[in-house]
C-alpha cells in the first residue's frame, strides 16, 4: 500500500507552487490527553499554552485504542468519542489556533488491519507511527525492562527494535514516525557506531517518502538527549527525509518544549523545512 505521506510527496512534484514554503513557528503534533492515563491536562489547557508560548498549530495524537486492551497506558476504545469532544472544545476555545486531530499509533505486526480500520473512523489529520513492543511483547521503553538494557542483551534488543521500525516506516500506515531511537530513552546503548543501526530505517523513510520527528521528550528522560540522535537527523536529511517537530508532552507545562534547540539542532544538519498535516495531507513551512 502506497502511504499516504509518499501520495502527498507525489502531488507536490505533480504542483510544485503548492508546496512553497511559509514563515510559520513549528507545528507540535505530539500531545496526550488524561484518556492514555498517564497524562495530565485536559486539550484546552495545552492549547493555552500553546498560544502563550506563540505557537500557531498543535496537534492531538493520544496513543491508540486496540481491540482488546493489553496494557494500562492507552485509550480505550469507549473513549474515542470523549476524545473526539476534547479536541472540538479546545477548537471552539480557541478559534485562533488550529488545532489537528491525530493518533499514536503503536506498529504491532499482525495488527496492521486494526490500524486500516481506526483510520476509518474518523476524519484524521495525522496518524503517527510508533514502536513500543518488539516480537514477543517485550515493551521497549518500559522501566521495568530496564536490566535488559543494561545486560549483554542491548545489541539483540537494538536490532529487534530497528528492524521492527523499518516494518512500521513500509507498511505505509501513517504519516510520520514517532522518536526513532526511543531505546536509549534509560540512557544505554550498544557499542560501536550507531549508523548501522539507522541506515536501513533511513533508507525505508527516503524509499516511502515518509516523515519523522524530532521528539524532545528525550531531553526529559535519563538520555538527556532528543530523539533521534544528531548522526541519524544528518543521515535523514542527506537523504531528503522530510522532517516534523514535537515535544511529546503529557503535561500543559511540556507544550514546545526545548523547540529553540530542536530548531538549531534541525539547522545544524541543514534542515530549512518543515512539514504540517491537514486531513492526511502534506505542506512544507519554512523552518
Amino acid at each position: 500500500m502506497v502511504s499516504v505521506a509518499l501520495a502527498a510527496t507525489r502531488a507536490l512534484v505533480a504542483n510544485p507552487g503548492s508546496a512553497g514554503p511559509n514563515k510559520m513557528q513549528p507545528a507540535d503534533y505530539h500531545m496526550h490527553t488524561p484518556l492514555c492515563h498517564h497524562a495530565t491536562g485536559n486539550p484546552v489547557d495545552y492549547a493555552r499554552v500553546a498560544i502563550e508560548r506563540g505557537l500557531d498549530e498543535i496537534g492531538f495524537a493520544d496513543h491508540n485504542p486496540m481491540p482488546e486492551q493489553f496494557d494500562d497506558w492507552r485509550m480505550s476504545l469507549t473513549d474515542l468519542p470523549r476524545y473526539f469532544d476534547l479536541v472540538a472544545e479546545a477548537r471552539g476555545k480557541f478559534p485562533q489556533l488550529t488545532i489537528r486531530l491525530g493518533l499514536e499509533c503503536d506498529f504491532i505486526a499482525g495488527h496492521e488491519s486494526w490500524i486500516e480500520k481506526l483510520a476509518g473512523m474518523a476524519e484524521w489529520d495525522f496518524l503517527i507511527g510508533s514502536v513500543h513492543y518488539l516480537p514477543g511483547g517485550f515493551e521497549v521503553d518500559h522501566p521495568r525492562h530496564m536490566s535488559r538494557h543494561m545486560s549483554g542483551e542491548r545489541e539483540e534488543l537494538w536490532a529487534s527494535y530497528w528492524k521492527t521500525y523499518e516494518r512500521a516506516i513500509r507498511s505505509g500506515l501513517f504519516d510520520f514516525v514517532a522518536h526513532p531511537d526511543l531505546p536509549k530513552k534509560f540512557g544505554f546503548r550498544p557499542e560501536g557506531d550507531l549508523r548501522r543501526f539507522y541506515e536501513p530505517a533511513v533508507r525505508a523513510l527516503a524509499e516511502t517518502g515518509m516523515a519523522f520527528e524530532i521528539n524532545t521528550a528525550g531531553l526529559r528522560k535519563d538520555c538527556r538527549e532528543m530523539y533521534p540522535a544528531r548522526e541519524f537527523l544528518q543521515m535523514a536529511h542527506e537523504a531528503g527525509v522530510p522532517l516534523t517537530i514535537n515535544s511529546d508532552a503529557h503535561a500543559p507545562g511540556e507544550v514546545g518544549a526545548a523547540f529553540p534547540e530542536a530548531v538549531a539542532l534541525a539547522r545544524a544538519v541543514g534542515y530549512r523545512e518543515l512539514v504540517r498535516f491537514c486531513k492526511r495531507e502534506r505542506s512544507v513551512v519554512a523552518l
